[in-house]
């Protein structure tokens, strides 16, 4: 696994002692390192707390399964000299958890959906940007609502930049446009899509609308996520011409429930196969041959390809969907754990762990960093859509493509530009999980 990475953060806003050392390329060293280094009195300008306490520091991350991944604590905490531990919790329990019992998370995990859900209850603290040293690295998709070749990303759904600026550190409102505190740090995102195996299906899928075709009838798989699976299925029928939404994201009851009698419909005639709401459902779902096209994560199709069978996530021509996350600070860090939560989320833009979820098929924000940590074929493969000189390896070492592969999609810029709708919350939220719960239990 590459990991030449950068170990030099840019500016946080740190103050420098007068060996020259800024905090955060003290914190780049070995928790061994950076203890003597302190303790010898070699670096001054630093709070004594920080100087004695640094290496009793624990931060803890909570996220989804996705995101929240035991190797990158390990590495985090052995390049910053302080401990990291990460938590899953999935869906509406991580939302929860985060709004009702703020004490027990320190780092916020949570997708740029649940952000309009979160940041209201006052349980999050604005970031302060001017500490973040490659803020203006970050994608425009988050910092200015542009895709990468300078177009007005598009809007259906919850578009990270809606909800990427708020006005003051503590206020609960959303800002318009740029400010010097952001909701999240963006970290981790992708353009999903279909799954399918050519090897069973044996023609090209092209569009969402394949997902509702009568010819795979009992082998098709939805993902029991309601505010996932209903804007599948919309993107289904709207590629179909049998629905048109005015926002796939925000539908309307009316909509919500000719979508819904659609799918109860297709149901009874006994077009599903299964409804899956974890990781390992889909894949097996996949990797048995019960299924031949369904909703699917990058990741998914990723491990279903490391058992040496066929998967494609496939391009589709109506565009993706996209979704995106970010890691937010609570409100309760103040003192030493803030100032070592800012140097955590600026390790996270160093290289690292851009270039270990990539080999997930997730993207991250600041690409410059994750090109240098990773080798010059693994960035053709995973960013620039180039066929691989080399096998093609997971972020654990497993091979999952030949050499000669190319990425399904092509590069960033195409898969990433064409974007048809963003993962969000709807405001008629509980009615359409109400309504879906009626279709799951038909």
């Amino acid at each position: 696994m590459a990991s030449n990475r950068d170990s030099n953060g840019g500016k946080t806003g740190a103050a420098q002692g007068s060996g020259g050392l800024t905090r955060r390329r003290l914190l780049q060293t070995s928790a061994a390192t950076a203890g003597a280094a302190v303790g010898s009195g070699l670096v001054t300008g630093f709070p004594t707390v920080w100087s004695q306490k640094l290496k009793d520091v624990t931060l803890l991350h909570v996220g989804s399964s996705y995101s929240a991944i035991i190797d990158i604590a390990r590495q985090a905490s052995q390049d910053l000299g302080f401990k990291i531990e990460m938590q899953s919790v999935n869906g509406d329990a991580l939302v929860n958890r985060v709004v009702t019992q703020p004490s027990t998370v320190d780092i916020a995990d949570l997708e740029y959906w649940a952000v309009r859900k979160v940041w209201p209850r006052g349980v999050l603290q604005g970031i302060e940007t001017a500490k973040i040293g490659r803020w203006d690295k970050i994608s425009p998709l988050f910092t200015q609502g542009k895709y990468p070749d300078g177009r007005e990303v598009t809007l259906e759904g919850t578009a990270p930049y809606e909800v990427q600026y708020t006005e003051e550190k503590e206020g609960n409102r959303f800002a318009a446009g740029p400010t010097d505190h952001a909701t999240l740090l963006p970290q981790i995102y992708n353009a999903d899509t279909l799954g399918i195996r050519p090897d069973l299906i044996g023609r090209p899928i092209e569009s969402w609308s394949e997902l509702l075709n009568p010819d795979f009838a009992g082998k098709v798989a939805l993902v029991d996520i309601p505010s996932i699976g209903i804007m599948d299925v919309a993107m289904a029928l709207e590629a179909k011409g049998e629905m048109t939404y005015a926002d796939k994201g925000n539908m309307t009851k009316e909509e919500i429930d000719k979508t819904i009698a659609a799918l109860i419909d297709l149901k009874r005639q006994g077009h599903f196969r299964a409804f899956w709401n974890s990781f390992d459902q889909s894949v097996n779902l996949m990797a048995s041959g019960e299924v031949m096209i369904q909703s699917m994560w990058s990741p998914a199709v990723t491990a279903v390809r490391t058992r040496g069978i066929d998967c494609q996530y496939v391009a589709l021509k109506e565009g993706y969907r996209a979704w995106a996350a970010g890691l937010g600070l609570m409100r309760h860090l103040d003192g030493l754990k803030l100032e070592a939560a800012y140097e955590y989320m600026n390790w996270y833009l160093s290289g690292w762990q851009g270039a270990f979820i990539a080999r997930q098929g997730y993207y991250t924000p600041v690409l410059e960093t994750t090109k240098a940590a990773m080798a010059p074929d693994e960035w053709g493969y995973w960013y620039m859509g180039e066929k691989a000189e080399e096998p093609v390896k997971d972020p654990y070492g497993n091979v999952m493509e030949k050499a000669g592969a190319v990425r399904d999609g092509g590069s960033y810029e195409q898969r990433m530009g064409n974007i048809a709708c963003w993962n969000t919350v709807m405001d008629e939220n509980v009615y359409m999980v109400r309504k879906w719960n009626e279709f799951i239990s038909a």
